[in-house]
Order: structure tokens, then sequence, then C-alpha cells
């Protein structure tokens, strides 16, 4: 074919797209928004290497509520504290189910607990929530399994005599361990090649979700499903965390005692046994081995992700550091390991926990959500089936709540007699009805580990090193903060 008729064919292709696209049925009053191009929808206007800070802008020009196009699929963002709370919370029931994410789609199948919608979830979710309270989630015997893994990582730290390192892979081994624990009723050794493999393949994944590469498949996946690159690789090593727990469950299944459950996967395949009769069971292989994966990537990377960027932020931040440890020196002492039960009298360690994850930003964007029918909000009509974005980043910034949202202030938690105070836009477990079934342990672990580690360590930064940037190596789906070393000096 020659060059003249390959260019007929391509303007013919573009016409038709431009014929198609300009007759599609429009709803009425649909929110303003910046205008779609055939196929590639609004991906001029959408920065994907930051999608928050390009919302942001666009709420600037068009409002709190405002339609995007991702490729030819319509989204309608919520941006700002008040709307995200409406959404999630005061008309939860109307936007319960959770809207496509193409990657998520691919791996999860609509398995699981993560992704799934309507009875599969409701169940699955119920059964997850008792099932990980059974087994100490929220509970003494809980807290006492992180500060049994709390000393394991203070040897860790002491072995490295103060000379600097990055902690990302020790942190996730100590939060995947007492995940491990509730999951699988196992302890995995910090050298085990396995599970440090594992690990590894969890940490390169969330950056690749977030990564450039993530998005535009996001956006595109009927055509990068066929071409190589990043997401290629983010499939994969999902797909190996997912033979590792399905391996697991085998295990379990070799060794299940009925009268003697040892863990998560030991009760979901109890509950399988119960629902044999039930032709409609959501209590399926599938779904046991879903949703053992959702709680092992939900709750490993997350904490540990969470936890080394708080202490990044303390390195930046010397003096709210010495306030801590003199809080933790007057509550604690250095006779025994805390506690939860120190945390009531510890606002100000309280605060600065609360003020890092609300500075990080972890889960930016949120998941998205669907409208269940018809339905109206702030006067701006929304189909039923429509993607609705409630941007939880939005909350977490929302200058109505928080006086320099983008500054680390540690006082935003705090009232005028020091007390810790509680906001209700701070959401990074996202809130409402799906609200992530594990902040609790989340917190938990949080708050022990971090005093532990400053009860025993200073934390100070390497050799010719002043300052390291707190600003996302990677903003997608995630805020993947930057990979630094730090010199944890005993005490």
């Amino acid at each position: 074919m020659d060059l003249l008729g390959s260019a007929t064919i391509f303007l013919v292709i573009c016409l038709l797209f431009l014929l198609v696209w300009g007759t599609r049925p429009k709803a009425k009053n649909l929110p303003p928004g910046p205008t779609p191009l055939p196929f590639v929808g609004n991906l001029l206007q959408l920065k994907v290497q930051n999608l928050v800070a390009n919302f942001r802008e666009m709420s600037k020009k068009y409002g709190p509520i405002f339609t995007v196009y991702f490729g030819s699929d319509q989204a309608v963002v919520l941006f700002g504290y008040d709307l995200v709370k409406k959404v999630l919370v005061d008309r939860g029931d109307e936007f319960l189910d959770r809207g496509s994410m193409p990657s998520a789609d691919k791996t999860n199948r609509g398995l699981g607990i993560i992704m799934s919608n309507g009875e599969r979830w409701l169940q699955l979710r119920r059964f997850s929530l008792t099932t990980m309270r059974n087994f100490g989630m929220g509970k003494k015997n809980i807290e006492e399994r992180i500060q049994e893994e709390a000393e394991y990582l203070m040897k860790e730290l002491r072995a490295k005599n103060g000379q600097p390192f990055n902690p990302a892979v020790l942190f996730s081994c100590a939060t995947g361990n007492v995940v491990s624990h509730i999951l699988l009723g196992e302890r995995f050794d910090y050298n085990d090649p396995e599970y440090r493999r594992i690990l590894s393949l969890l940490v390169e994944s969330f950056r690749l979700e977030s990564s450039t590469a993530g998005q535009l498949y996001n956006i595109f996946p009927r055509i990068l499903d066929y071409l190589p690159g990043p997401h290629q690789t983010f499939f994969k090593n999902l797909g190996d965390i997912q033979v590792f727990i399905a391996q697991k469950v085998k295990d379990h299944e070799r060794s299940l005692d009925p009268n003697a459950p040892r863990d998560f996967i030991d009760s979901f395949l109890l509950k399988m046994e119960q629902e044999q009769q039930n032709p409609k069971t959501e209590f399926t292989r599938e779904n046991l081995n879903m949703a053992a994966y959702d709680i092992f990537i939900a709750g490993t990377e997350t904490t540990s992700t969470t936890l080394r960027y708080i202490l990044m932020t303390l390195l930046e931040h010397p003096a709210v550091q010495e306030k801590i440890q003199k809080e933790i020196d007057q509550v604690i002492g250095q006779e025994r390991p805390p506690a939860m039960k120190d945390r009531l009298e510890m606002p100000y360690t309280e605060a600065v926990l609360h003020e890092a994850q609300r500075f990080l930003d972890l889960v930016p964007l949120g998941f998205t959500r669907v409208a269940k029918h018809d339905t109206e909000i702030e006067g701006y009509f929304i189909p039923k089936g429509s993607s609705v974005f409630p941007i939880l980043s939005s909350a977490l910034h929302d200058p109505k709540q928080y006086d320099n949202p983008f500054q680390f202030t540690p006082e935003h938690f705090l009232d005028e007699k020091g007390n810790f105070k509680k906001n209700g836009a701070d959401i990074p477990f996202s809130t409402g009805k799906r609200i992530c079934l594990g902040e609790g342990l989340a917190r938990m672990q949080l708050f022990l580990y971090l005093a532990t580690i400053l009860q025993r360590f200073h934390l100070r930064h390497p050799p010719g090193v002043t300052k390291i940037d707190l600003t996302p190596e990677v903003s997608g789906f995630g805020n993947i903060p930057r990979q630094v070393s730090i010199c944890f000096t005993p005490r």
C-alpha cells in the first residue's frame, strides 16, 4: 500500500472516531470539565506523573466537582473534604461499589476483598474482619506479637553500628511478619530468601503501579495489554506473589486440624467446608486465595512505607524528634518496651503520627466508586454507572480543615492545651463502609515501632548529608517516598 493510501485510511479512521464521539448521547447538566478528544479523552490535559496536582489545578478552574475522560471512560472527580465525606459517608450506600481500575481488575478479577462488590464483598469483608479480630487484631496478644517483632527489628538496627543504611527491607520484613502471624500463622526470618524475594516484588510493584507506565495502563489497558513495558513486570510480580499465597493455602490444607484453626487461612478453609452445600457460596478457593493476597499486600508495604517516611520526616525536623524522645522518657523510660497503654499519655507522639500520615498522603487518589443509580451531587446529574473519584488527598490537604495544609505541622492535631485533637478530614485509610479493615493494626504497629526505635536510637543524616527530599519519588496511585539512608545511633 502506498503512502497516499495509508494516509487516506488513517484520515477515515480519525473521521469515524470524531463522528462516533460527536453523536454519543450527552446527559444534561453533567459536571463541567475540560473538553475531551476522541479516543484519548483528556490525556493531553492530564499529567499522569502527578494526577492529584493536576486535579487540584482543575478544581480551581471548574470547581470542586468536575468531569474528566480517561481515554473514552468518563469519571466525575470530587475535590475537598465536604464532597468526599458526602459520597463515602453521608451517601455511602449509593456509592458503595468499587469502580474499575484496570490494573487491579486484571490481577484480582473481581475476587477477594479489595476489588469485589455486592454480596461477595459484604460476606468476605464481614468474615475477614471477624476472623482477624479472633486472631488478635486490636487485642493484647497482637500487641505482644508486635513488641516481640520490634525486638527482632532492634537487633538488626543495633547490628548496623550507627552506619548509614536504607531500612526499607527491614521494615517490610517486620510489618510483613505481623500480617503473616494473623494470615499464615507463620514468622519468617529476615534473611529468608523466598520471603525477601516476595517482599522485593511487592515493593517494586507498588512503585510500578504508581509510575507513568502504570497510570497509562489504567487509561489504555486494551492497547497496553499487547505491548511490552514496565506494566508487564508489574503483572508478573503480582502473579508471583499470588502463587506464593496459593502455595501457603495448599500447605494449610494438608495440615489442617478442624478442631484447632491456627490462622485466617485455616478459618476460611473450615468455612468452605461448612458452605459446601450452598451453590451460591462466596467461600471458594478462588476467593480464599485472593482475600489472603489482598490482606498480605495491603497490610505489609503500606505500613512499612509509612514508617519509613515518618522517620525521614523526623530527620528533617530534629526538634520534633527531640520532643517525641522527651515524651518517651517521661512516660515510658528506658526500662521497659513501649505499650499501647502509653499512647493516651503521649499526645505529641500521636499528633506526629497522624500528621506524618496526612503529609505523606500515601494513596492520594483513593479508589474509584460507582453510582448505583441516576443521582445528583451539588445539583449536577450523575448517571447510573458513572465512575466517581472521591480524592482522599483533597481531604487531607483541605485548607478549610488544616492551616498550612502543605506543611508538616504536628500542631494540626493538638489543641491549645497540648492534648491530641481529632479531625474528621484525617482519612488516610479512607472512610465509610469500605474503610481499610486493617487501620487499627497499622496504627498499632506505627506507634509501637516508632516509640521503640526512638527509645533506643537517635536518627541522624549520613555523613556529608544535611537535607533529604521529602517529596515523592513517584506520585500516582500511591505517593512513593525516595529511598534514603539513615543512621540509627544508639542513645
